[in-house]
């Protein structure tokens, strides 16, 4: 499982990112290794307004559809449409080219509450027995 150094992680296995004043998210490596081939992301609008822990979309596997958490609340700035037509880009690349949305956070404070990587590495591995 790949982690990202600059991230930060929530349980519900997304990720979060500064850049700038903006965090940008998606899911993590782990998400993506046990989603298996991703087919299919539904992602909101730019505008929209997000609480943290609140779905945001939905992405589809082979295997299963799996809801979108947001990591922190903010208003959607940007969304990554190069997923509607290659959806794969979160399999190759979950923390690079395959990020999700962009978000202005609402309460910054928030991405202090996530996991470091360190905490994520052991929530996956307590998830997995």
């Amino acid at each position: 499982m790949k982690l990202d150094a600059d991230a930060r992680y929530a349980d519900s296995h997304e990720w979060a990112r500064w850049d700038d004043d903006e965090v940008v998210c998606g899911i993590t490596d782990h998400a993506q290794e046990t989603l298996s081939d991703v087919v299919f992301v539904e992602l909101p609008m730019v505008g929209d307004v997000l609480a943290a822990a609140e779905p945001f979309g939905i992405v589809e596997s082979v295997k299963a559809a799996s809801d979108l958490y947001a990591p922190v609340g903010g208003e959607v700035t940007a969304v990554n449409r190069e997923l509607e037509t290659a959806p794969e880009l979160i399999n190759q690349d979950p923390y690079g080219d395959g990020w999700m949305i962009r978000l202005d956070p609402s309460e910054p404070d928030e991405f202090d509450d996530l996991m470091s990587g360190d905490e994520y590495r052991a929530l996956v591995e307590e998830e997995e027995g």
